[in-house]
């Protein structure tokens, strides 16, 4: 019997991109190796063409109108019904085409919870100079406070089996939930953890989403606030 892959990807107004990502998902790959797939798409509420598109492609589309990027996550993991659930933006950054590889890695380590180290190799256009500088000053904190086993605590790829989402809950609303994943999956998947290389392609959408200051301090914040409270 086929196992199946979840595949959840939030999006607001990416209709340059999103038939783009849906279709660089290897999904006959992964029926190869014996895993069925669903696409999710949680819409925030998007004013372009995104829906019509996602749809089109064959992705079942989910409008959540409760703004904010651990929302669409929160409301994309209830509505998933994979064995493995596999996550990334609509931006067209994130390489949907290393799915497999990914879930080979996990089979062959038994993992619970795989992140994307995207500092590893990135298209020059990637970030601007600040959002990367950005990025890497909160990694630095995510490292000093949690290890060395995350060096790039704000990816939005990972792969994640059904086990561990019944372990923890969730709070984060923001930007900050990839923060809230990655400390709760150091804790509790513990050796069944793994940080894995990939390429960051620059933004096919024009927009980002991403607020620079607001979001780099209720980041920052949530490295101090998961450190406290997974001490306790």
């Amino acid at each position: 019997m086929s196992k199946l892959i979840s595949i959840v990807i939030p999006a607001l107004n990416e209709a340059k991109s999103i038939g783009y990502v849906i279709d660089s998902i290897p999904i006959d790959k992964l029926k190869e190796m014996g895993y069925d797939v669903e696409v999710i798409v949680i819409d925030g509420g998007s004013t372009d063409s995104t829906v019509e598109i996602a749809k089109k492609r064959g992705a079942k589309v989910y409008v959540e109108r409760r703004r904010g990027y651990g929302r669409a996550y929160k409301t994309g993991f209830i509505i998933a019904e994979g064995d493995i659930i596999v996550t990334g933006d609509a931006d067209g950054q994130y390489p949907f085409q290393l799915v497999p590889y990914l879930i080979r890695i996990m089979e062959k380590y038994n993992l619970e919870f795989i992140t994307t180290n995207r500092f590893y190799k990135h298209h020059p256009e990637a970030w601007s100079k600040l959002k990367l500088l950005g990025n890497k000053v909160l990694s630095l904190a995510f490292m000093l406070l949690f290890g060395p086993k995350v060096k790039d605590c704000q990816s939005g790829m990972w792969v994640i089996r059904r086990s561990f989402l019944r372990k923890v809950n969730f709070y984060s609303e923001g930007m900050e939930f990839s923060v809230e994943i990655k400390a709760l999956a150091l804790k509790e998947a513990g050796e069944r953890f793994l940080e894995v290389p990939i390429y960051y392609n620059k933004r096919l959408s024009s927009s980002t989403k991403l607020r620079i200051f607001r979001d780099f301090i209720r980041n920052f914040l949530c490295i101090l606030l998961m450190r406290v409270k997974l001490s306790l």
